[in-house]
């Protein structure tokens, strides 16, 4: 196997829910959904932490993301001083993708023509999850 590199979002209690919609807006697969009661090996869980997502795996043809809600005894702070940055090669695939991500969600940076891609914006949606949304890369230097 390749070397990968992944991102893994941390979420409070909406990882489940976060991640099914990424599959479908992403066209991806979600492979794995494991809760924390679901973990092996008989480890004792908190009640109120056992129906919260330990894992979870999603798999694109060209990239995998990895989440869960944070683990007992761990603050949920948000995600911080990163985004998901994700490029389409045309500007209605990054429309269409941009669009459903800011469906309940905050536009930080509509669409526009940039430099380096025919249209490019920022919107955090509504999982708190901030991305950067490109569609038709240009050359740049």
């Amino acid at each position: 196997m390749p070397t990968q590199l992944s991102a893994y979002l941390s979420y409070d209690g909406n990882c489940a829910e976060a991640m099914t919609f990424y599959a479908e807006v992403l066209g991806a697969k979600l492979e794995a959904l494991i809760t924390y009661g679901q973990m092996p090996g008989g480890e004792p869980v908190p009640p109120e932490m056992a129906d919260r997502v330990m894992h979870a795996y999603l798999v694109h043809p060209d990239f995998a993301l990895m989440a869960g809600d944070a683990p007992p005894g761990v603050p949920f702070t948000g995600i911080q001083g990163c985004m998901m940055a994700i490029t389409f090669p045309t500007v209605a695939e990054a429309t269409r993708v941009f669009n459903a991500l800011a469906e309940g969600g905050k536009v930080g940076m509509p669409l526009a023509e940039t430099f380096w891609a025919d249209t490019f914006g920022m919107v955090t949606d509504r999982f708190g999850t901030p991305w950067g949304v490109n569609g038709g890369p240009r050359a740049v230097g």
